[in-house]
């Protein structure tokens, strides 16, 4: 009796659905669409939560090793502390530090490579960089002014040929007059610390003393500018220029999308094409369950000319094929939200996993250095929503063409 209080069309696409087909076809036909859901809605899932994790460590690790953003002066300056301190006292900046630049060439026993040596105060960049976290060998209080100490990436080093303790050769661009005539400056450093952050810096950055690098560019108690550690990526700019504004003095600001942009950028624009393009799978998985429902439809003429015999509305059996088909829908896009969800929680350490069984390094040659992986809710329910809103308007075709059949038409031939 309580079956008499369900809908009518809810009660009888229901039955159906757990109904033995005598059209074996249309049933494997349903089983790809529930399947081609499943594997298009786990796939975008999946691919989403990769490339979130990609920029979550390229924001990590490139940004937290490079200035997110600067106050640099037109020429270089003396009151660095003055600024650090009132740079820090704002709520919006979480660290600041000195610096300078100087780029150069670094030999050792023939072998020469280009490098962006950054001068450092060891106890200031602390706070606004992931170097400490990131040393293989040494720290960065190894810095100690006078002694003419360097800190490499590691692939820097291994390119140099380098190992801890050895002398590497600086070459500054920069050309000293003597009377010889126009030689470029060379200096002597000793490897004291390796870093790696499993990113192209490994490759290009070093690390020396604020003081050393200040005797080398002969700005003996000046800096080039002050980096600072913002609490939002995006006002990094905004809040660099503010601070350059409130200073006595010639400065101007910059942030990190100047240097490191365009790379973010792209990755967006290559999240957002992945994720439309992976949605045609999800669509082709929702056209397969209109070709499904539309055979259904012309296999059950006689059944549905019966249920309006029996007084069924052309809206009651809409509503039994647009159940059906959602019960599809639901079913390929919820087991493909599970799949989806369950693989993205695991995958990194499935990869992690698979490097250490055959002992191979899969992402070496890559900025990062092993398959990072971000599950996003909103990304679930987007990807969710989108399968439930294509399987739904799929069943809208056969629904209807099913609630215009005639039943004097459809029995002719019973």
């Amino acid at each position: 009796m309580r079956a008499m209080f369900r809908p009518v069309s809810l009660f009888v696409g229901l039955r159906y659905t757990r109904a033995k087909r005598r059209n074996h076809f249309i049933s494997f036909i349903s089983l790809t669409s529930i399947l081609g859901l499943t594997l298009g809605v786990m796939v975008l899932i999946v691919v989403l939560s990769v490339m979130n994790g990609f920029d979550r460590e390229l924001q990590r690790r490139i940004l937290g090793m490079v200035p997110q953003a600067s106050v640099l002066g037109y020429r270089p300056f003396e009151d660095w502390q003055g600024m650090v301190q009132r740079a820090e006292s704002r709520p919006d900046v979480e660290g600041a530090a000195p610096f300078i630049q100087i780029q150069g060439l670094l030999s050792n026993k023939g072998v020469v490579d280009s490098a962006f040596i950054t001068g450092v105060s060891p106890v200031d960049e602390a706070r606004v960089s992931i170097l400490p976290q990131h040393m293989e060998v040494g720290t960065l209080n190894d810095l100690i002014p006078g002694e003419f100490n360097v800190i490499l990436g590691s692939a820097l080093a291994r390119k140099l040929g380098l190992a801890i303790g050895d002398k590497v050769t600086l070459v500054v661009p920069e050309a000293a007059i003597t009377p010889a005539g126009v030689v470029p400056r060379f200096k002597r450093f000793n490897l004291v610390g390796i870093f790696h952050v499993g990113a192209e810096l490994d490759g290009l950055v070093g690390f020396i003393h604020l003081e050393d690098a200040a005797v080398l560019g002969k700005m003996k108690g000046q800096v080039e500018g002050v980096r600072l550690k913002v609490d939002n990526l995006f006002r990094a700019g905004a809040i660099a220029w503010d601070v350059a504004s409130n200073e006595e003095g010639r400065f101007y600001a910059s942030d990190w999308t100047r240097t490191h942009g365009t790379l973010f950028n792209a990755i967006k624009m290559e999240k957002t094409m992945m994720a439309l393009l992976l949605l045609l799978i999800v669509a082709v998985a929702a056209f397969n369950i209109v070709s499904s429902l539309v055979m259904v439809v012309t296999d059950k003429k006689g059944d549905i000319a019966i249920l309006r015999t029996l007084g069924a509305s052309p809206g009651t059996i809409m509503g039994i094929f647009m159940v059906q088909g959602s019960f599809i829908g639901v079913l390929g896009t919820v087991s493909g939200t599970a799949l989806g969800v369950l693989i993205a929680l695991n995958i990194s350490d499935f990869f992690a996993w698979l490097e250490r069984t055959f002992e191979t390094h899969l992402f070496e040659q890559y900025f990062v250095n092993y398959l990072p992986s971000e599950l996003r809710w909103e990304n679930v329910v987007f990807v969710a929503g989108m399968g439930f809103l294509m399987s739904f308007l799929a069943t809208l075709y056969p629904a209807l063409k099913a609630s215009k059949v005639q039943p004097a038409e459809a029995l002719r031939y019973e």
